[in-house]
């Protein structure tokens, strides 16, 4: 009896130590498991890196930029004959612009290491433009850089409707990307119907609802690609003369315009274009006295009228359409006091001093001047370029 009763407790504390031990065990497995649990939260909640925004790159890079920087990146230059390199350190340009002479008799590596070395030589990276319509227009292809040759937007549709368009595009991008390229200066966004005309070759042919429709998609397949857009040239050639090789007026009505000629850009700014290119024709229904270039209420009509808030550009400063006019320093100083961002030039080193004396006499504002870097730095961080 006595050795049954003692059996029976040896058997009862066996049993309750091996109990006890079970749930200590568990109790450390779960402060294990609840402790890794904790570690695995604070890792998750600790909040991500910051990505920097576009107006926090532009901010920064405008924030350490001198005054002689600033004004050196409204000029897109042709790129000069001598002193390439030298003159975008002195100058601070904002891009170049490439042209035949760039190109003749060189091989697509060699203008590739061109484009490099400026980009090098630049403190703010620069955009590289090259006149690249398509057709009568395209650097490229007159050089024999790219094979085949980019086709017109006429020629292109005749083939396969939009799909062309859209394919040619494409295929830019990649000829762009590989020389280091952002601008082509295109899509045209001119309505012209007639063959005679000056324009006409290198427009879509077509009337103001075609014209839309074009540059609607051009525009969005170059957002697609990232590839800068420039429509131009407002408020629209129609089938008037050529300013290249003259003074140029165009006496159609502001109601016309509206109906008609500023359709394309409506539709090009709707898409989302980057940029505006501003013809040399004196638009006598908006402004009789100057040629739009240089024009404040043409600007206030692209700004006010149309809603646009990207780039406004000139188109080249060396056309008999302006150049007969003006002085070409003149000319540099009021295309910025009416509104344009950014100068196509080759007299950039005129030009720039002359501005740079206009801002210490009060003749155009700091204010002014930041704001068109402002739109300039932030369609060159978009592009990738900041």
């Amino acid at each position: 009896m006595k050795k049954n009763i003692l059996m029976s407790l040896i058997i009862l504390s066996a049993v309750t130590f091996l109990a006890a031990c079970g749930n200590s065990g568990s109790k450390t497995t779960e402060t294990s498991e609840s402790s890794q649990s904790a570690d695995s939260i604070k890792k998750v909640s600790k909040p991500p890196k910051k990505d920097i925004t576009v107006t926090e790159k532009v901010n920064k890079t405008l924030e350490k930029m001198t005054l002689e920087e600033k004004v050196g990146q409204l000029f897109m230059a042709r790129v000069p004959e001598q002193n390439q390199i030298a003159d975008i350190q002195k100058y601070h340009l904002g891009g170049y612009l490439l042209f035949d002479r760039d190109m003749e008799g060189k091989g697509q590596a060699e203008v590739k290491q061109a484009i490099a070395s400026y980009q090098a030589a630049s403190k703010t990276p620069m955009f590289i433009g090259s006149d690249e319509e398509g057709g009568t227009v395209s650097r490229l292809s007159r050089n024999q850089i790219v094979s085949p040759a980019f086709k017109s937007p006429q020629a292109l549709y005749q083939e396969n409707g939009w799909d062309s368009i859209i394919q040619e595009i494409e295929r830019k991008a990649q000829v762009f990307g590989e020389l280091g390229i952002q601008l082509g200066m295109f899509p045209d966004a001119d309505v012209s119907t007639d063959p005679q005309s000056f324009i006409y070759d290198r427009t879509i042919g077509m009337d103001a609802a075609g014209t839309s429709q074009y540059v609607k998609l051009s525009v969005e397949e170059m957002k697609k690609q990232k590839l800068g857009s420039t429509l131009k040239h407002f408020p629209g050639y129609g089938n008037n003369r050529d300013s290249h090789v003259e003074i140029v007026t165009d006496n159609r009505s502001l109601d016309e315009l509206r109906k008609n000629d500023f359709l394309p850009f409506e539709a090009g700014i709707k898409a989302g274009a980057d940029s505006i290119m501003v013809s040399h024709n004196i638009v006598s229904a908006i402004d009789s006295n100057y040629p739009a270039s240089i024009s404040k209420p043409i600007h206030d009509v692209i700004r006010n009228e149309l809603g646009f808030t990207g780039v406004i550009m000139t188109d080249d400063m060396d056309m008999a359409g302006l150049a007969d006019f003006i002085s070409q320093d003149e000319a540099g100083l009021q295309a910025l006091q009416a509104g344009n961002d950014m100068i196509l030039s080759s007299s950039y080193s005129t030009q720039i001093p002359y501005i740079l004396t206009a801002i210490k006499n009060g003749e155009y504002s700091e204010k002014q001047l930041d704001q068109s870097v402002k739109r300039l730095l932030t369609w060159k961080a978009k592009l990738g370029l900041i």
